[in-house]
Order: C-alpha cells, then sequence, then structure tokens
C-alpha cells in the first residue's frame, strides 16, 4: 500500500497508541515528521522522541506521555487539517487558534515547521499541518 499522506499516517499512529495506552509508537522517519516530533516534545505533549536506524531506514519513535495514571491523556486531540486534495493555507492574520489558544496549531513555514504561537512572532504564514490539543 502507498502512503498518500504520511502526516496524517503518523498523527493517526500517535492517536491509536495514545487511546491504546502504549507507551511507545514507532514512525517512519521523515523531515516533516522529525519536526513535528520536536515541537510534540516541546509542547510537552510526548516524553521523548528518538531516531532508531533498522536496515537503512530511519523510523522515530516516539515515548508518549501521560498524567498520573494511564487514563489521564497528555493529548486529548489530534486533527489533520491541510490533506492531499485540500491544502489549508493562512496568512499571519489568519493564523489559526485552537480551543482559543489552549491547544497547538503546528504550521509548515518558510522557517520550517513551527506552532502558530511562533509563527505570529515572527510573522509568517504557511500550510496549516495539525491541530493538537
Amino acid at each position: 500500500m502507498t502512503m498518500s499522506d504520511p502526516i496524517a499516517d503518523m498523527l493517526t499512529r500517535i492517536r491509536n497508541a495514545n487511546t491504546a495506552k502504549h507507551d511507545v509508537v514507532e514512525i517512519p522517519s521523515s523531515k516533516m515528521k522529525k519536526a513535528i516530533a520536536q515541537i510534540l516534545l516541546d509542547e510537552g505533549y510526548i516524553k521523548t522522541y528518538e531516531l532508531v536506524e533498522n536496515d537503512a531506514k530511519q523510523t522515530i519513535r516516539i515515548n508518549l506521555k501521560y498524567g498520573k495514571t494511564k487514563n489521564e491523556k497528555v493529548i486529548s486531540g489530534l486533527k489533520k487539517i491541510s490533506k492531499p486534495g485540500l491544502r489549508v493555507y493562512a496568512d499571519t492574520e489568519n493564523l489559526p487558534k485552537v480551543l482559543g489558544g489552549l491547544g497547538t496549531a503546528i504550521i509548515s513555514t518558510s522557517k520550517g515547521v513551527i506552532t502558530d504561537k511562533i509563527a505570529r512572532k515572527e510573522n509568517v504564514g504557511g500550510e496549516v499541518i495539525a491541530f493538537i490539543w
């Protein structure tokens, strides 16, 4: 099966692992996915992530984060916004706010893959990749 939307696949894997209360989820690596993993780490949605080499293929191993018990999810929602058939772009004035600023929007800009907060500061717009809350 060919992957038409690897980012949606990544988000789905994280969402499923989170729902099933797994500690670790592995995702085939790409520059964009590494950038997203870094944002999830910086924003406190995951514990850690590491790059794992298996037979010339790189995988991102993400350690999921929960509250005091496994029932307290740190990630309550992940949503892919821009899809291959329908790209969603936002300029600086119209950058989305997720849950009134409680969540994070991941934006792909000319300055790399960054959060909506950084995009506002840097005054750049771009493709709205996903929302996480």
